[in-house]
This record gives C-alpha cells, sequence and structure tokens, in this order.
C-alpha cells in the first residue's frame, strides 16, 4: 500500500535538498561556471535520496558508510570535470568544493541533520561571495610580484 505519510516526507527532504543546492548552482551559474543551475540541485537531491533508500531500509551503520564513501567518490569525479587547467594555473576549484558541499548538504538534509544543512549553504555562499574580493586582490598582488 501506498504510504503518503512516507511521500510527503520524501518530498519535504528532497525540496529542501533541492533549495539549498540550488542556491548555490544560481552562484555559480551567475559568475559563469560551467557547473551551476542544474548540477548542483542533481547532486544535491541525489545524495539527499540515496541515503534516504539506506535510511529507510534494515542497513547496518556500515553499510551506511559505504554509501557515503561511494557518494564522496562519486562527487568528487563530477567536481573534477569543473576544474580547468591553463597554463601554471586552475580554474574552477570552489566549484569542484563546492558540489562536494552540495554532496554534504543533500546528505545532511536525508539525515535529518537540517541546522547543518542550513550552514553548509551559508559558509558556502560565504567563501564563494565574500572571500571572492580577497582572493581577487592576493591574486594581483602574485601577478605583479611575478611581472
Amino acid at each position: 500500500m501506498f504510504d503518503w505519510h512516507e511521500a510527503l516526507q520524501t518530498l519535504l527532504h528532497l525540496s529542501v535538498a533541492f533549495a539549498l543546492t540550488g542556491i548555490i548552482g544560481w552562484n555559480r551559474e551567475q559568475e559563469q561556471h560551467n557547473l551551476g543551475i542544474r548540477a548542483f540541485p542533481i547532486v544535491g537531491v541525489a545524495s539527499c535520496g540515496y541515503l534516504l533508500l539506506m535510511h529507510r531500509a534494515p542497513f547496518t551503520t556500515g553499510d551506511l558508510s559505504r554509501v557515503l564513501q561511494g557518494m564522496i567518490t562519486g562527487i568528487g569525479f563530477v567536481g573534477g570535470g569543473a576544474i580547468v587547467k591553463e597554463g601554471a594555473t586552475a580554474h574552477g576549484t570552489a566549484t569542484a568544493a563546492s558540489v562536494w558541499c552540495a554532496g554534504a548538504i543533500g546528505a545532511a538534509v536525508a539525515l535529518d541533520h537540517y541546522p547543518t544543512a542550513v550552514v553548509l549553504t551559508l559558509l558556502n555562499l560565504v567563501a564563494l561571495r565574500v572571500l571572492l574580493p580577497i582572493k581577487t586582490k592576493l591574486d594581483g598582488e602574485r601577478q605583479k610580484s611575478t611581472d
């Protein structure tokens, strides 16, 4: 029999994961990075979904640990695709790290750690927005010292 309560709970979890990671994706899209408004929510929702499946079934802590390890590795490959090397510099590392964070956000939501998911989202946005001018300034100073 279809359990409407469980369906609504699942919808709530997946919607929160989608919304929180979508905010980060929006930021990356605005900065014109190759991963953005579509990829981030997909990573967050998929991470949440995998753990919801584990959470609802009779698996051991070891099983959950293996699922998390696989997710972390897989998300690392997705993030690795965002990194582009140009000469001596690499671009996209913040986007790659943010993809990993999106996976952690989805996992936190699945495990009902909503405060953790919100704080991860906020700290990721701080790193992307607030620290960007500092990074730009430091990069400019490095460029001047090599000229």
